[in-house]
């Protein structure tokens, strides 16, 4: 395969098309290659516009995805930021790249050994991976200026505003099938304000916290 070719196509193709326009994210994407994430099982596929499987039933983002959230971000190089599932890491190298220090949390520890290893071998050396249940946030290391949730909330995680520093940003899916609405929320002056950036539909964090109103 011509990987170059694929990942040009994948940036014109895919990227572009989903108002994605930052030179500097267009360009960490020729940077990072995601072949290099992406179970071998599936290399083939790494940059094709679809959701990838993993090995514990969940998948990697589709590329327009990922980089529709690092764009979102606008992470500067003196932040840190706290990622809710690391998945094989890709994500995690994206923000790395941009950012001071990124600190992934996965639940499942076979995944969370995958991402390590992947991040060292492609030279990442501020992003640590941590094995734990980070679905209300990661108070460890808190405050962050920016909080991925690599899964949806039924409802908005008003717990994890208080682990965002002042103009900190979370990114976030919330709702229920069909429809959810992915979000970037700020925090000033104490108050958080929502932009609503899209919908979609992710599957939901392991352990996401189910309202009373969501119990039958």
């Amino acid at each position: 395969m011509d990987w170059e070719l694929a990942r040009f196509n994948m940036v014109e193709q895919q990227i572009r098309p989903w108002d994605v326009l930052n030179q500097t994210v267009l360009d960490l994407l020729f940077q990072v290659k995601r072949e290099a994430f992406v179970p071998p099982a599936h290399r083939d596929m790494a940059l094709v516009d679809m959701e990838i499987p993993l090995s514990n039933g969940s998948s990697m983002w589709q590329p327009k995805l990922e980089a529709r959230v690092v764009q979102e971000l606008t992470l500067k190089a003196s932040d840190r930021v706290l990622e809710i599932g690391a998945g094989t890491g890709y994500l995690t190298a994206l923000l790395a790249k941009l950012a001071k220090q990124v600190y992934a949390v996965e639940i499942d520890s076979a995944l969370a050994a995958v991402a390590s290893e992947n991040l060292i071998a492609n030279g990442i050396e501020n992003a640590k991976v941590e094995v734990g249940d980070a679905v209300r946030g990661w108070d460890k290391h808190a405050p962050y200026d920016a909080i991925v949730a690599g899964g949806s909330y039924l409802t908005t995680p008003e717990f994890l505003f208080a682990q965002l520093a002042e103009g900190g940003r979370l990114f976030a899916v919330v709702g229920e099938l069909p429809v959810m609405t992915a979000s970037l929320f700020t925090k000033v002056g104490g108050a958080v304000k929502q932009e609503k950036l899209f919908e979609t539909v992710l599957p939901p964090l392991t352990n996401a916290p189910v309202p009373e109103r969501f119990v039958f």
